[in-house]
């Protein structure tokens, strides 16, 4: 009996001991590692469990030879492939993620640095599913992570598909005894690398749309952005535009109804931007409502809709903190005690906040905290059985983003005030979709790729040089009968050399200059089109001629890059660099001589010219 009693217990201890390994196994999956270009930011996205928080205390180890710093995740798993990302450029060379141990399980990551770099400035913490492990330096806010919310910009460089200098490691097969061998030795043998193009993920994936009484609800995954929207006449109608977000097939383009007289329409605009198109004649009273964790929106007629059903919370403001960015750039960061629900509406001299499930504020302390401020002149209103009303004066170029805390239970609103007797900074919103009567002042240089004893790439017999000089008299063309002006640095098989052509373009002084390039590469496989940009004013134009051009062609969207070809980053307009396939493939080869595939590249880049003009000329 006594043995019986002995086994028994040990029984339950192993079994106790198991359930309790069990739970913390479970306790923490990691599903997602990504790179934040735009914010130098590495997210380790994972699942929230009712067990407790992850990572309650986290000891970054220094290490040197080579010069490191490493943390452990415990009673974690990752649910991808260990990662292993080598960098060409910046303070960081490389970073590791993998599965350190399975017996507990214990995730580690790894980061190496370069000499002279301070690991002080790396700064880890854990937000909502997230961990976050950020870089301090100039072009990070040292705030707690925000999602950006609306922002009067049409375009920005957190747009595109920007890609990353990074080399990983080539898998080997479990089959091959080679790479079992450098398996079991990996601390000794040359491990094989292989370049990668690694590029921001999109933000937002929209899958779901519910039209109700004077609104629509839009449900995703990630989160979500609207840019400063377009009334549009015949008919009347309002159109937000989300970056960064991809739209499921299932609900693209088709027509939802609001009302008898108002209709709904969501689209994929370009390949990384969603369209909404509400149809009515009440655009004015249409506002986006954002949820508190920013992954729902509605866009309601705020003056029709039941405020109550926007919420099941009330929350009071309870801070109030500023940044002062640089001369003509500020922050205003309200904190609240709970989630936020808030929407608002952008005027031509002022933004409205409408801060639905806030009941309280501290008018004494808003006012000081905001005093000999660009925020000097707001002020909040109590909108009884609503919330609070946040109403920001701005002077009419002035450029607005706002943003969501993590956690919902802040809201940040930044704003840049125009250079005086400045050029507007932001786009003017189009009324009628119409060409302008003054677009022959509209200057651009076409620029040939090569040309005469410089043959470029060489493909098959075919030479770059004649490609180029083919699609680019043909977008000539094209330009000239929209009504613009155009020089081209070369119009038949001559050389002419980078410096020349920057002479050209400098002493015509165009709007934007545009150079016609094919690609090569000794992979074969490889297809694609993309577009290069070197300063920041360019951003827009190359965002603006690539998508027009990978939505057009049937080849594969390589993105947006940012290169110092010689071309591009001496000339001081807007300048873009279009790489419209590759050579070195037969098939596009083929394509690329063919008066098919040319005609369609030229219209394409021609109607990427006058959307910009459109939008931002």
């Amino acid at each position: 009996m006594k043995k019986f009693f002995i086994l028994l217990s040990i029984f339950l201890i192993a079994i106790f001991t198991f359930v309790q390994r069990a739970y913390a196994e479970q306790l923490y999956k990691f599903t997602d590692a990504n790179f934040d270009t735009s914010n130098s930011i590495i997210v380790l996205s994972g699942q929230d469990t009712v067990s407790g928080n992850v990572m309650q205390n986290i000891k970054l180890v220094k290490m040197q030879n080579p010069s490191r710093v490493y943390f452990d995740i415990d009673s974690s798993i990752i649910t991808f492939p260990k990662q292993d990302w080598r960098f060409k450029t910046g303070p960081i060379k490389e970073v590791k993620i993998n599965q350190f141990s399975t017996s507990p399980n214990s995730v580690r990551v790894v980061l190496y640095y370069e000499n002279g770099f301070n690991p002080d400035n790396i700064n880890v913490l854990r937000l909502k599913n997230n961990i976050i492990i950020k870089l301090k330096n100039d072009e990070m806010c040292d705030n707690e992570y925000f999602h950006n919310t609306f922002r009067d910009e049409h375009s920005s460089s957190s747009d595109f598909y920007e890609y990353m200098t990074i080399t990983m490691p080539v898998e080997q097969s479990g089959d091959n005894i080679v790479g079992q061998i450098q398996e079991a030795f990996n601390e000794q043998a040359e491990q094989l690398f292989e370049r990668k193009e690694l590029k921001l993920n999109t933000k937002y994936y929209l899958n779901n749309i519910t039209p109700k009484p004077n609104m629509v609800l839009l449900n995703g995954f990630g989160s979500v952005t609207l840019e400063r929207p377009m009334i549009l006449s015949n008919p009347t109608r309002i159109i937000y535009d989300l970056p960064n977000t991809l739209v499921d097939m299932k609900i693209r383009n088709k027509e939802y109804r609001i009302s008898e007289t108002e209709t709904v329409k969501v689209g994929q605009f370009s390949v990384n931007k969603a369209r909404i198109v509400i149809t009515t004649d009440a655009v004015k009273d249409y506002i986006p409502i954002y949820s508190s964790d920013n992954q729902s929106l509605i866009i309601a007629n705020y003056q029709k809709i039941n405020n109550s059903t926007l919420y099941n919370t009330s929350s009071n403001a309870i801070a109030y903190n500023k940044e002062k960015i640089d001369s003509l750039t500020e922050s205003m960061i309200l904190k609240f005690d709970s989630p936020v629900v808030h929407g608002l509406d952008r005027y031509n001299d002022k933004i409205i906040f409408y801060l639905y499930n806030v009941s309280k504020y501290n008018d004494v302390n808003f006012k000081t905290a905001y005093k000999d401020t660009i925020f000097e002149d707001a002020h909040i209103d109590l909108m009884p059985k609503i919330g609070l009303k946040l109403t920001i004066p701005i002077e009419q170029d002035a450029v607005v983003s706002s943003y969501l805390g993590a956690d919902g239970r802040s809201l940040k609103v930044k704003i840049k005030e125009s250079k005086k007797k400045a050029e507007s900074l932001i786009p003017s919103i189009i009324l009628n979709p119409i060409v302008p009567t003054d677009q022959a002042t509209k200057k651009v240089v076409i620029d040939a790729g090569h040309g005469g004893k410089d043959v470029g790439a060489i493909g098959g017999g075919i030479n770059e040089k004649d490609i180029t000089l083919d699609v680019a008299k043909r977008i000539e063309k094209l330009l000239k009968q929209k009504g613009y002006s155009v020089m081209m640095t070369r119009d038949d098989d001559t050389y002419v050399s980078l410096q020349d052509r920057v002479s050209i373009s400098e002493n015509y002084q165009p709007d934007i200059f545009v150079s016609i390039h094919v690609n090569s590469s000794v992979r074969p496989e490889i297809t694609g089109v993309e577009t290069h940009y070197y300063h920041q004013e360019s951003i827009a134009l190359a965002q603006t001629v690539h998508s027009s051009l990978a939505s057009a062609v049937q080849s594969p969207n390589r993105g947006l890059f940012k290169s110092k070809f010689y071309v591009i980053n001496h000339t001081t307009s807007p300048a873009i660099l279009v790489e419209i396939g590759f050579i070195s493939n037969s098939s596009e080869r083929s394509q690329l001589t063919g008066e098919k595939r040319k005609q369609a590249t030229a219209k394409a880049i021609a109607d990427g010219v006058q959307n910009y003009f459109k939008q931002y000329k």
